[in-house]
């Protein structure tokens, strides 16, 4: 077996905007749904959603056989957790809370092989070498690799033209959520400053040459950012989407209005 080629990592070189939806089911049925659907990326969260090592290694199975290329959002960057998650298969990760170009550079030793970067050799434990099936997985597993780092406060803004000239960071995605609270706008990211805040920051990443990201379930806000260049844009997340239909169907048959969910305004 050849080593898979990252796809979503070669599709972010060609500005061509890939459309994602958030996964925070935790579980392989839905995931293998979400796939099933259409995206061209899936994000399976370890930040927020209950998710662990074998959760994730069984979302990542079951969608291996479908074109939607799988993101991991790991709940902290660190080595050790980096480490098992590509020893998995994962080979695009999505780091939460990258305040510095520091932080940026350690991330990208820690997903690269010595002498390089620091990720731990165990490949004959690693489903990602197909157990040292893959032959040349050793030599080849750094450049199918893709890291995407997450600026969602104004400290990470205010490093933002330092976190781009990182080499080895392929994209950087913007934390709305997070972010809005930060500005004191907490579950209002559309609020004017917010919005001016993220429209800056992603010209700022597209002029460095880096891939933008986002996530919006706000439809409007969602095409604003793919006009704006936006390179990788999740346009909604699973649980939001069945509570919703699962508030409808019951408002239908109760002859009650469904109720408005909450939130933070981008999930």
């Amino acid at each position: 077996m050849d080593l898979p080629v990252n796809t979503f990592k070669q599709r972010l070189k060609s500005g061509e905007a890939q459309i994602g939806l958030w996964v925070g089911l935790a579980e392989p049925y839905c995931a293998e749904l979400a796939a099933n659907a259409g995206f061209d990326w899936l994000l399976l969260d370890g930040e927020h959603a209950p998710n662990d090592v074998r959760s994730l290694l069984g979302q990542l199975q079951a969608v291996a056989a479908y074109p939607s290329h799988p993101v991991i959002r790991p709940p902290i960057g660190d080595a050790v957790v980096i480490k098992q998650l590509l020893d998995l298969g994962a080979q695009t990760l999505l780091v939460p809370m990258v305040d510095s170009a520091e932080q940026a550079e350690q991330l990208v030793r820690a997903i690269h092989y010595p002498p390089k970067g620091i990720r731990g050799v165990g490949s004959a434990l690693a489903r990602a070498s197909r157990w040292n099936t893959i032959p040349g997985y050793l030599t080849h597993a750094d450049e199918q690799i893709c890291l995407l780092v997450q600026i969602e406060n104004l400290e990470g803004l205010a490093h933002l033209d330092e976190i781009v000239t990182v080499d080895g960071v392929d994209g950087v995605f913007i934390g709305p959520a997070d972010l809005s609270a930060s500005m004191g706008h907490r579950g209002n990211p559309g609020h004017p400053d917010v919005q001016a805040a993220i429209e800056d920051a992603i010209a700022r990443i597209r002029r460095a040459g880096k891939a933008a990201g986002i996530l919006s379930a706000d439809q409007t806000l969602a095409r604003r950012y793919i006009e704006l260049g936006a390179a990788f844009v999740a346009v909604g997340v699973d649980t939001t989407i069945l509570m919703r239909g699962l508030q409808s169907l019951a408002a239908t048959f109760k002859d009650t209005s469904a109720p408005t969910t909450g939130g933070g305004g981008v999930y």
